[in-house]
């Protein structure tokens, strides 16, 4: 630790009240170890709470720190390392169904929207480089998630460096924004003499790139291996580009959008007819229409849309807004991957998507860490084993 634990504490030892600190360590010992000792944040600390008080410790200036000791519930200790140490999906799947439902959706709830938070945070990031400005804001947001998993950094750094009013200005011409688009991404450097959009896109770019002082990113940095044609990075740039060449104004649109099927209804856009028979520049495939899925576009409101549309409520001080992404939230489908799976083998069946972005968070930031004290299903299964020692 960097700081002792409680901060401006009063404790009476006998008849006199000390006011400092208080630090807690499961061995006395580990003050040495974590060489508490010679760090001056450590000075005013007045009492050392431990389990094991296995040797006396002093404060950097040789005075003997007063120790209480807590003995842990041995129950409790041996459940505790059982969590810390076993290697099971999570830590406590063989415990997890003598939890009572309701301790666990209450605290999937918190998660839900301790999810929301997390992805706000990157959304402030974006703010603060903006000056606030929520359209350029939901533009990167919405392209990170249009690269998915594989390809969400390089999309991002595409939308970095091309900011959303050059393309508002172009939008009328959906040529245009796809120049701007596959030119910005690194695509339009190749040589396809025979390929008579390609070139068009090529010439308009070689303009536009001039006028607006604009440098494409390396194209390398796009993947294409282990992806489906569907989700190739060309497919999906085609498909923004016919998003914000049919939408103009995306954030007022959301913003005023009263149902979730509205919101939707954006993203049901077309490409260009070149992309009917083509997956990538100049190979021609079987001609299928390339429309975004309902799935693909779940998956770009869960991520992007709908944590912009709750940032918005927080900062402007509107809760209807964070009300209306936590009810879209509870609309949209639960995500399907093997996170969910593994839950659903142990008796949680999500029922939203909301759901299983809880279950996600609960994975990744508390099971995969064994940070069980911080889990409220952690916690009530030590309680429940001081009860029902094993």
């Amino acid at each position: 630790m960097l700081a002792p634990i409680f901060f401006n504490t009063r404790i009476r030892i006998g008849d006199t009240i000390w006011a400092g600190n208080a630090e807690v360590h499961v061995k006395a010992s580990d003050w040495v170890k974590h060489n508490h000792n010679n760090n001056d944040a450590f000075k005013n600390v007045i009492l050392h709470i431990v389990a094991d008080n296995d040797l006396g410790v002093n404060d950097n200036n040789g005075n003997t720190i007063p120790t209480i000791t807590i003995r842990c519930n041995d129950a409790i200790l041996a459940q505790y390392n059982y969590l810390l140490k076993n290697r099971l999906w999570v830590p406590c799947a063989k415990e997890f169904s003598k939890v009572d439902p309701f301790i666990v959706s209450i605290w999937l709830e918190k998660l839900g929207i301790a999810k929301l938070e997390e992805k706000s945070a990157e959304i402030s990031k974006h703010l603060a480089q903006t000056m606030n400005n929520w359209d350029e804001v939901l533009y990167r947001t919405i392209t990170r998630s249009f690269g998915f998993h594989l390809n969400g950094q390089p999309a991002e750094q595409m939308a970095l460096t091309l900011p959303y009013h050059i393309l508002e200005k172009n939008a009328d011409s959906l040529l245009h924004t796809e120049a701007l688009l596959f030119g910005q991404a690194g695509f339009l450097n190749e040589l396809l003499p025979y390929d008579d959009y390609f070139l068009k896109l090529q010439k308009e770019y070689k303009f536009l790139a001039k006028k607006f002082h604009l440098k494409p990113i390396p194209r390398h940095l796009w993947k294409f291996l282990r992806l489906r044609p569907g989700n190739f990075p060309t497919i999906r740039i085609a498909q923004l580009a016919a998003l914000i060449h049919s939408c103009s104004g995306l954030f007022s649109y959301l913003r005023e959008a009263s149902s979730l099927e509205k919101i939707r209804e954006m993203f049901e856009v077309k490409p260009s007819a070149y992309w009917e028979n083509h997956y990538l520049f100049g190979k021609i495939s079987k001609p299928i229409e390339k429309t975004i899925g309902k799935d693909s576009i779940d998956i770009i409101l869960i991520n992007s849309v709908i944590p912009v549309l709750f940032m918005y409520g927080k900062k402007t001080g509107q809760v209807q807004f964070q009300n209306k992404a936590l009810d879209f939230l509870g609309q949209i489908s639960p995500e399907k991957n093997s996170i969910t799976e593994n839950w659903q083998k142990l008796g949680i069946k999500p029922v939203s998507a909301f759901h299983s972005q809880a279950l996600i968070f609960l994975k990744t930031k508390f099971c995969d860490h064994h940070l069980c004290l911080e889990c409220s299903i952690g916690n009530k299964i030590l309680t429940q084993s001081a009860h029902n020692p094993q």
